[in-house]
């Protein structure tokens, strides 16, 4: 659901505990599995990580649309870990292009778990694309849209996988 050109917000009902919902996201390592990157250090409140697109390895028609971009690198600052509820850090959104992106404005993606019958609800929140420079804004907008759409099925398909 999206309820303006600033925010992209995604719900998902995950057939997992919120523990297992937790590890897949607040890991780097597990995290990375299914979202398709890979990390140079471990998730912690506060930290600046470097992260290279590696295609997702739950599902290859994902992983087919990220292969062009796979080995770019970019930027990871994790702002709140605050367990079994909510993770969260901010980026580039869309940042594919070999490009400096450090003067532009960073969203903020925020991951809340929440337990219901049948398993945890997970909400994906990515906000602050209004800040993003004009050119880059809408393509970021749209690419992301889709992209948190992919990601939370590629969770599910994890979370299913390591069942």
């Amino acid at each position: 659901m999206t309820d303006t050109t600033d925010r992209i917000e995604k719900k998902v009902l995950l057939r997992a505990t919120v523990e297992r919902v937790w590890n897949a996201i607040a890991d780097a390592e597990n995290f990375g599995t299914w979202f398709g990157v890979k990390f140079d250090d471990p998730f912690a409140p506060g930290a600046r990580l470097k992260g290279r697109i590696t295609p997702t390895q739950v599902d290859p028609e994902v992983a087919k649309m990220q292969e062009p971009y796979a080995g770019q690198e970019f930027m990871f600052q994790i702002e709140r870990i605050e367990p079994m509820q909510r993770f969260s850090f901010h980026w580039h959104p869309y940042a594919v292009e070999p490009a400096d992106y450090s003067s532009e404005p960073m969203t903020l993606v925020v991951f809340e778990l929440e337990p219901v019958t049948g398993g945890t609800m997970l909400t994906i929140t990515e906000s602050g694309f209004d800040r993003i420079p004009l050119a880059r804004r809408a393509e970021a907008f749209k690419a992301n849209d889709e992209g948190w759409t992919h990601q939370a099925r590629l969770i599910g398909k994890y979370l299913a996988r390591m069942a």
